[in-house]
């Protein structure tokens, strides 16, 4: 037995590294990189801090793989998700390494630009604010707005300290009055767009009350 395997031992071990130039070569052929920008994502931020600003939204990878494998990749295929777990408050460089990408199978990073990114993180506040009804268009004629009750009138706020302390009230999104001749009520939704903070409170209900000019 021993004989029959150390036999024409070098042509043995010529016909293995044969095959695995050759496996080499038929698994390099039609491989092909591609270019590709992926949005940055940020996951696992500690729950008393905030990302108030960041200097990298998109990054851009070179991957690789068999070329019918990259034609049929779709931009949701990738994910770069950056691990804010040990972050701290205040300004920090995080590095993105091939870890933090999420790649179909049998495709390779081989570039990764911009390889870090750059942080800011606030403390989180919470604040309770007054909540303001907005009114749009005018009544029918001969009758006005008497009041307006909002329920519930106060709402709780949350999101970057420097940007809730500067916040006294939060509107409605606007409730259209025209051509109204009598009290209704409607429900609607906190405007916070361009804020960034967050309510708990999502449905708000408003009495538009509605009186007759001379009465």
């Amino acid at each position: 037995m021993r004989r029959l395997l150390f036999e024409n031992l070098g042509l043995k071990i010529a016909a293995v590294l044969l095959s695995i130039v050759l496996w080499i070569f038929v698994t390099s052929r039609g491989q092909s990189e591609l270019s590709v920008d992926v949005p940055l994502e940020f996951n696992d931020i500690p729950r008393s801090l905030e990302i108030v600003n960041h200097t990298v939204k998109t990054i851009t990878l070179v991957i690789k793989g068999q070329e019918r494998f990259l034609k049929n990749i779709r931009p949701s295929d990738i994910r770069v998700s950056l691990d804010l777990g040990k972050a701290k408050k205040g300004d920090g460089t995080y590095s993105i390494s091939r870890d933090d990408i999420k790649l179909p199978h049998a495709v390779t990073v081989t570039n990764i630009t911009p390889s870090s990114v750059r942080v800011t993180l606030e403390e989180t506040a919470t604040k309770t604010v007054r909540v303001v009804a907005v009114l749009a268009g005018v009544p029918e004629k001969g009758y006005y707005v008497k009041s307006v009750d909002v329920m519930p009138p106060d709402a709780e706020i949350e999101g970057v300290k420097s940007e809730v302390a500067r916040i006294k009230t939060v509107k409605t999104e606007p409730i259209d009055v025209t051509g109204s001749n009598e009290t209704f009520t409607q429900g609607t939704k906190l405007d916070l767009t361009g804020k960034n903070i967050r309510s708990k409170t999502s449905d708000i209900t408003v009495k538009v009350i509605i009186g007759a000019r001379g009465k």
